[in-house]
């Protein structure tokens, strides 16, 4: 730590050279943050109030939304702040910080997302035990074990990252603090108990999607055997949003952390970094609602009640 406590602050990636180019960052920056901030704010909103969607399905949807507000508030603010006062600053605690919460939210929304999946397979292959399997107690429970496994799994990171002496500068080749950016800074081998944290987290989100893919290859299996078409497709309308979420988050995020160093430039490092960490919880709640009918109903009746204070919003499901 010697080597590193004299840092006091961060560079981070400066997107453009020109004041101009930064101002047209930070305009698409902010119309990503803010449909994020609508999109999610709105699903955690009629998922609340409507009780019809006071279902395992809609709870889990809505931690999602959660932990993808949580991530992108983690990293968009602070690159917006840097290119609309054309500075690339950020303090060695704010870094480390920036860095613990990402990866809990993160973490937290892979195992959220393989818990979906769990979810989905009961509803479908056993849909008799549903009620028993996935009570009330059972939902919350393993949202929480969602978010303690990635709140410990980002303490370790962390901690991990920051003991590390770094004494190659402060420069990061990124808009947030990033693992590998900060890994390229160490200078003594002491790195490789960081990598080892790595691989080990690999190894986890190797089982989770592992155990995602069995549940959907037993749900497709489910699913093509249902003699209803209005079935299959009410099925597929609630597992394919699930899948383009989770390969978009996976494969960026794996790509991200474990490239080859031969193929490593910055261009290339900042459109994965926004591919994984920026686009999903913007394109989440437009994937969930163009292919849920029933939460698309809810938010109409949900807009319907605040703009045109109808009665719709509050009727009964019998009604």
């Amino acid at each position: 730590m010697s080597n590193s406590s004299s840092i006091t602050q961060f560079l981070l990636l400066a997107f453009a050279d020109t004041q101009e180019l930064q101002l047209l960052h930070f305009c698409l920056f902010l119309g990503t943050y803010l449909a994020a901030l609508l999109g999610n704010g709105l699903i955690i909103t009629t998922i609340t109030c409507d009780h019809r969607l006071h279902t395992p399905m809609y709870f889990f949807l809505l931690n999602l939304s959660l932990l993808d507000l949580g991530s992108i508030s983690t990293t968009v603010p602070k690159a917006m702040s840097n290119s609309l006062w054309n500075t690339r600053a950020i303090s060695y605690t704010g870094c480390a910080s920036q860095l613990l919460f990402f990866l809990f939210f993160i973490t937290s929304e892979y195992c959220l997302l393989t818990i979906m999946a769990y979810d989905r397979y009961v509803a479908i292959c056993k849909p008799l035990h549903y009620g028993t399997l996935m009570g009330s107690r059972a939902c919350v429970h393993m949202a929480a074990a969602a978010w303690g496994t990635g709140f410990l799994y980002a303490l370790l990171h962390t901690a991990s990252t920051f003991s590390l002496p770094l004494c190659q500068g402060n420069v990061l080749d990124q808009f947030f603090c990033e693992i590998p950016q900060i890994l390229k800074l160490s200078c003594s081998d002491s790195y490789l108990r960081e990598v080892g944290l790595i691989v080990v987290g690999v190894f986890l989100l190797f089982d989770c999607f592992v155990s995602i893919v069995v549940s959907y290859v037993q749900i497709f299996r489910a699913v093509l055997r249902t003699p209803s078409e209005q079935g299959r497709h009410k099925a597929f309308s609630t597992c394919l949003p699930h899948l383009v979420t989770i390969f978009l988050f996976v494969s960026t995020g794996v790509f991200a952390h474990l490239k080859p160093l031969s193929i490593s430039c910055p261009l290339l490092d900042l459109a994965v970094a926004v591919l994984y960490s920026v686009v999903p919880p913007a394109v989440n709640p437009l994937i969930y609602s163009m292919r849920n009918q029933e939460l698309k109903e809810a938010m109409r009746r949900l807009i319907s009640w605040t703009f045109f204070k109808s009665d719709k919003f509050a009727t009964s499901p019998q009604q």
